[in-house]
Parts: C-alpha cells; sequence; structure tokens
C-alpha cells in the first residue's frame, strides 16, 4: 500500500487500508455518485433537473444510484404532497465528509489530465 516517501507499512496496516478504501469505494464507487452529489451541492433538486445536471446518465442509473445514497445517508428524499406531488433530493450533513475527497480527487484529476496532455 502506498505511503509516500516514508518507511514500508505493516502487513496489518496494509490489510486494514485496503479493507477501508474497498469500503469506501463500494459506497461512492462508480461513474455517477460523486457527480451527483457534486451537481447536489448546488441545493435541493429535483429528478429530471439532476438528470439534466449530471450529463448522460439514464433516469433508471440515476433512480438506482439515488437509492443506494440515500441508503447511505448521503442524501436527503423529501416528498411534498400538493395538488402536485413534488419529490426534491438534497445532501445531508453526513455528505459533507466526503469534501476532502471531492477536493483532492478533483486536484488529482487535473494534475493527471495536465500531465498526459503534456506526454502526447
Amino acid at each position: 500500500m502506498l505511503r509516500g516517501k516514508t518507511a514500508p507499512i505493516t502487513q496489518q496496516e496494509c490489510t486494514n487500508r485496503l479493507a477501508g478504501v474497498t469500503d469506501a469505494l463500494y459506497v461512492i464507487g462508480g461513474k455517477w455518485k460523486l457527480p451527483v452529489i457534486i451537481a447536489l451541492n448546488e441545493g435541493h433538486k429535483r429528478f429530471n433537473e439532476l438528470q439534466r445536471a449530471v450529463k448522460g446518465i439514464s433516469a433508471r442509473v440515476l433512480s438506482g444510484e439515488l437509492k443506494d445514497m440515500e441508503l447511505n445517508g448521503f442524501i436527503k428524499r423529501t416528498v411534498h404532497t400538493h395538488s402536485v406531488v413534488i419529490i426534491e433530493y438534497e445532501l445531508t450533513e453526513y455528505s459533507s465528509t466526503l469534501g476532502n475527497i471531492l477536493n483532492a480527487l478533483s486536484e488529482w484529476g487535473t494534475m493527471h489530465k495536465e500531465k498526459i496532455r503534456k506526454e502526447r
């Protein structure tokens, strides 16, 4: 497991880190969960607004991702029952725990894209 430029880690530390990364990727992994969270960062949205904000996601996939994220405590689904039923999705406080991860992924992605462009 990577530790940077420090001493190697023990087998147990590696096993623990691997388990943590596996758990994290299980919850936030895939192509769509983080883009949906980023889209909801602007505020609550209805289903169609989310689908427009996250380019390329199908309604079926979005529906599944929203259910998974609600189950894991990242989003809240609110049903407003007026003359027309309106369902809105918004981030929970727990979703803010992903802030450092999203920032690190964004920085790394930008750096990686620049590196690849320079090598071509």
